[in-house]
């Protein structure tokens, strides 16, 4: 069976990212191998079902999951294979939940990392302990994200020794030149196959050396780092989801 590959960590003009919807399907189309990306803008899956449609309607290669990058109380997750996006800060085992719930995939994003919100190793280690109550994560991230990088191997280490969770990658794309640097291997090359490789824990990390700033571009970077800070908050605040939670 031959091997797929997928960047499942990806932002659009939705939220922080760069790149519309269209350009970031039609970069993955036409200029990496990737066989599916999922779209995971901040609290929102509104990109991910535009993309999946898109790609529906032009026929493309390439196949997309729906996905939210979404903020819990203790820092971020992702969730993939969703059609709604789930409430925001609510606490990380009660967004597990929800996102289950509409049997979609709940993996932790750039765990640790000082530079964006993030699951603290306290945080991963307490839901990890409770795995037998039926609320756990799917999978961990490794990225070389800027975010990612900084705890990767902190993080590597902690998961051999202590949370034995699958291990998947995405870029953290946010500039066009990062999409398809990091990648989840899998048995198959569509997205159903690439659901059934994340419930089994039958996925393995990749990455390719990042973009470096020169290859972004100072503009760009600069551009990126001043919609993000005021994009996700203003979307944070649009969605008004404030909620208790557990």
């Amino acid at each position: 069976m031959p091997v797929g590959k997928a960047d499942l960590h990806i932002h659009t003009r939705i939220s922080d990212g760069m790149a519309s919807v269209e350009t970031v399907l039609e970069r993955a189309e036409h200029t990496t191998d990737l066989d599916v990306i999922a779209i995971t803008d901040h609290e929102d899956v509104r990109g991910g079902l535009e993309a999946q449609e898109m790609a529906a309607k032009r026929g493309l290669k390439v196949e997309v999951v729906p996905g939210a990058e979404i903020t819990t109380r203790h820092g971020h997750l992702l969730a993939l294979f969703i059609e709604e996006t789930p409430p925001i800060f609510r606490s990380v085992e009660a967004t597990i939940e929800a996102i289950h719930a509409q049997g979609g995939i709940a993996i932790a994003a750039h765990p640790m990392s000082w530079l964006t919100r993030s699951l603290s190793r306290r945080t991963i280690d307490r839901v990890v302990e409770r795995a037998e109550e039926g609320v756990t994560f799917d999978a961990i991230e490794a990225n070389l994200s800027p975010a990612g990088r900084v705890t990767a191997r902190q993080t590597e280490e902690r998961n051999a020794s202590l949370w034995k969770l699958p291990v998947c990658g995405g870029s953290d794309c946010h500039h066009l030149p990062q999409l398809g640097t990091g990648w989840t291997e899998f048995e198959g090359s569509t997205a159903e196959e690439l659901y059934a490789a994340l419930t089994t824990g039958a996925v393995r990390e990749g990455h390719s050396r990042p973009p470096s700033l020169r290859e972004i571009g100072l503009g760009q970077s600069l551009l990126g780092l001043a919609w993000g800070f005021s994009a996700t908050p203003r979307k944070m605040v649009r969605r008004g989801t404030w909620v208790s939670g557990r």
